[in-house]
């Protein structure tokens, strides 16, 4: 057996019987998963540079900032009256609770970062409006928990971040092969034909179970509910707008007064700034001023500690590995192992597809993201995927399949104690869901699809 192989499998055992078996934090995995291949391989005297690699990786700073902005737009609320306009204007029409279910998950979930997080909050609205339309418990709950779960590959997720830095840290591509406006409008084009997908599945459903639209006084008034959250519906222009025009205009209009270099790094400074802004909005527009006072917000990090750390030390930990690897040329050794499968493009993204599908259920999306991200673009690509679809369909296939196949599909259990569905009859559901996602990423790793930005 090739020795990257031998080096996959121990950081797999390292991961199960860490994580699952011992009900220990992810991110300690990862570490203990680093410090045995480092023993193995024997490559000590570089960890200097392994721990410099992880650290200085400016998508770092990036990610910190938008966890950071998640958990003010959790804990103020400013999107929960936003949610309540899209219900409002979609709630009439037949099976419009699981449309609202769809779109507002998944915006919701770009921005919070938290899968299972995302459930219970969205979820709290749109399963009981699902349920009170005749959406059987646990269609509710799957429509919940897969639509939430697509947050993770919509920017600004911080999983987007690091499918980045797997492409760019790269040798054959590097910081300058793509700008990270450009790589969001790639995920964007990605990203609607899952919410497409989600959209049509509702849609068959709702025909299947003959659902109804949700009862009139069961609608919140559009007048009232907009009122109260149009200036949360202005957070997406305040998040994707400077990306839209970076893109369309760097070349001409930014690079004329900036100057090339001056253009590089706005763009590259564009992760952090537009967090900070999208921030100082959500406390500028917050109706309870109370959450908003420099103690309550220094509090609210505080609190919020335990869900930053954990993801940013995975990713460090992560970073440091991909680094080892790329030194003991694993990515050459997989590529080399499986041209020898003699597998054509089809058979290697299916291939790919499994894996990440199959590891999905016992490491976390962000860990494959970080960890396996060089190796599938390097083998994807060599078969003819475009790098950067490769790279942007890394949140996709790791970090959606993650959060929706059991045993680590957390968003599932989240939404089956919302929703109070069988667990029996739950999972059933959701294997419609898990076939359709697995399907999907084929089709548009394969390229049938036009993608935005390619």
């Amino acid at each position: 057996m090739p020795a990257a192989l031998t080096y996959l499998a121990i950081m797999l055992a390292v991961i199960i019987v860490w994580f699952l078996l011992l009900k220990r934090p992810v991110y300690e995995a990862v570490l203990i998963s680093f410090i045995i291949l480092l023993t193995i391989t024997g490559t000590w005297g570089h960890v200097g540079g392994y721990i410099d690699t992880g650290l200085k990786t400016s998508l770092l700073y990036s990610m910190t900032a938008f966890c950071a902005m998640s958990i003010l737009l959790t804990k103020t609320k400013v999107i929960d009256s936003a949610i309540a306009v899209i219900l409002a204007l979609l709630g009439r029409v037949t099976g419009g609770a699981g449309y609202v279910a769809v779109v507002a998950s998944a915006f919701m979930g770009a921005l919070s970062g938290s899968g299972p997080g995302n459930v219970m909050a969205t979820g709290s609205i749109t399963i009981p409006a699902m349920k009170k339309s005749g959406f059987p418990a646990e269609l509710a709950a799957n429509i919940e928990s897969n639509s939430s779960y697509l947050g993770n590959m919509i920017p600004p997720s911080g999983n987007i971040t690091a499918a980045l830095g797997a492409l760019t840290g790269m040798a054959a591509y590097g910081e300058g092969f793509i700008t990270q406006a450009e790589f969001w409008i790639v995920l964007w084009g990605c990203s609607l034909w899952f919410i497409l997908q989600r959209i049509v599945m509702v849609f068959a459903f709702c025909k299947y179970y003959k659902v109804a639209p949700m009862r009139k006084e069961d609608l919140p008034d559009l007048k009232e509910t907009f009122r109260q959250g149009w200036q949360g519906l202005l957070l997406p222009v305040i998040i994707l707008l400077p990306f839209i025009l970076d893109y369309y205009f760097k070349s001409t209009f930014f690079t004329a007064r900036l100057g090339k270099d001056g253009a590089k790094y706005m763009s590259s400074s564009l992760l952090i700034f537009i967090g900070g802004l999208a921030s100082i909005y959500a406390v500028l527009i917050a109706k309870d001023k109370k959450q908003c006072t420099p103690n309550a917000i220094a509090r609210m990090f505080a609190d919020g500690i335990k869900t930053i750390a954990p993801a940013i030390g995975v990713c460090v930990f992560g970073y440091m590995i991909g680094a080892m690897f790329t030194d003991l040329k694993v990515t050459d050794e997989m590529l080399v192992f499986m041209q020898g499968m003699s597998m054509g493009k089809f058979g290697l993204v299916v291939f790919i597809c499994l894996i990440t599908c199959l590891l999905g259920m016992v490491i976390p999306g962000s860990s494959l993201v970080v960890i396996f991200g060089p190796v599938f673009i390097t083998i994807l690509a060599s078969k003819g995927v475009h790098p950067t679809l490769a790279a942007a369909m890394l949140p996709c296939i790791c970090g959606v399949m993650c959060g929706i196949t059991p045993p680590l599909g957390l968003g599932m259990y989240a939404g089956m104690s919302l929703a109070e569905s069988d667990f029996g009859k739950t999972f059933k559901n959701n294997l419609w869901w898990v076939a359709a996602q697995f399907l999907m990423e084929v089709i548009v790793l394969m390229g049938w699809l036009p993608i935005l930005g390619l």
